[in-house]
Formats: C-alpha cells, structure tokens, sequence
C-alpha cells in the first residue's frame, strides 16, 4: 500500500481516536467501543500509541538498537497487552506490568519468526548494532539465500535474539500476581503458543529466512487445553 495513503489514513483514526473520546464517534468501530472504554481501562492514549506504531512501520525500516527496537514492540505489542489484561480482567496493577513484558516478549517472537518475510519487504527489525555485534551485515539478510543467509553468525544472532525473548517471558511471567491468574488464562494459552513457536524456530536452527515456522492448529489447541487445566 502507498505509504502516503497509509499515513493518511492513520491520521484520520487519530482524529477519530479523539473525537471518540471527547463524545462525537463517527466510525462503527468507535460507536461499538466507547460504551466499554470505562468497564475496561481503555484510554485514548492507548489508541494514539498503536497508531503512533503504525507511523513508525511507515518512517523507518531498520532500528540502530535494542532501546529504539523496545520503543517499537512498546507500542504495538506492549500497549496491546496492557488493554487485553484489562478485557480479561484484572485486580492487581502489577498485572498491567506483566501483560506489557508479555507483548514485548510476544512481539520479539514475531521479529524472529517473520525475518525473513520482513526482508521481502526491505525491513530489518533486528537492531543494527547486533547484526555488527555478530558481523552479519544487512545485505546478507536482504539476499535471503545461502551462502550469505544461514551462516554460523547468522546463527549466533539469532539465538542471541532467542535468548533475550525468553528472558521476557521469564520475567513477564514472574510479574503475574497470584490473585489475576486464573482471569489471565487468555494471555497465558497466547504466551505459551508464541514460546512453543520460539522453541520449534531454535529446534529447526533459525531457518527463517525463506519459510515461515509456524505450529499446526492441532498444537495450538493442544497447547491451549493444557494451559486452561494447568493455569499457568
């Protein structure tokens, strides 16, 4: 899609967003949400910040660092959690905390998965100063093809990307408090279905670059039944 379109666009539902908010919705989507906004915490800022991550998909296609990354998954993935915890309901604030590291954690398994679907379009979600740290240079990625592709540094980038995603589910999931687990059953089925897929990605040696590893429905419903009986 043209860029400029797409701009375009997303500064309509800015408009729409606030317009929303101070009473006046135009669009379906809106007039279905607002009666809910109050029931489950959903606040303009948190529409902004979604659509403040659709721009920068627009602006740029690569990221200098790990801070400008997390900046990035912080708006469309974080943000996201945070509203979905809201939805499944939740009675305790560090559960907003888990829901944000758990989108993060689930946004970073995204770019692992997706890089080379991202290549196609001339995107490179993976910090440049990584891909310096591992000596992989961008050109490499972009080709998609061996030699360049599957190296021994590719390799090491990425399992150093692996590494990082499950350190935040580690951590996201230690911030769940007791009290909201079972009301978080949602997001976890969604978070242990996203980390099988980063350990099936690990198991097939980070052969991302010219297919898309995925999970069969099958295993994701397995995946999901357990979660609902074991509760975590």
């Amino acid at each position: 899609q043209d860029a400029g379109v797409a701009a375009t666009k997303l500064a309509w539902w800015r408009k729409e967003a606030a317009a929303a908010f101070a009473g006046q919705p135009s669009h379906p989507a809106m007039k279905a949400l607002m009666p809910h906004v109050q029931t489950y915490d959903i606040q303009l800022e948190h529409l902004n910040a979604v659509i403040e991550g659709c721009e920068m998909d627009l602006q740029q296609t690569r990221y200098l660092d790990f801070p400008g990354l997390a900046r990035y998954c912080h708006l469309v993935a974080g943000i996201v959690g945070e509203v979905a915890s809201g939805i499944f309901g939740r009675t305790q604030p560090q559960t907003v905390d888990y829901a944000h590291k758990l989108g993060l954690a689930m946004q970073l398994t995204n770019i692992i998965r997706d890089v080379g679907d991202d290549a196609r379009r001339g995107r490179i979600y993976l910090p440049v100063n990584e891909l310096q740290q591992f000596g992989v240079k961008a050109h490499e990625i972009l080709l998609r093809s061996s030699p360049w592709g599957y190296s021994e540094r590719f390799t090491a980038l990425m399992q150093f990307q692996a590494r990082r995603a499950h350190q935040f589910y580690d951590e996201a999931l230690a911030l769940l408090p007791d009290a909201d687990r079972a009301a978080q059953k949602p997001g976890l089925m969604m978070a242990n279905i996203y980390r099988a897929l980063l350990v099936e990605i690990e198991r097939e040696n980070f052969q991302v670059l010219q297919q898309r590893i995925s999970l069969t429905p099958v295993r994701k419903l397995w995946i999901a039944m357990k979660t609902n009986w074991r509760g975590r």
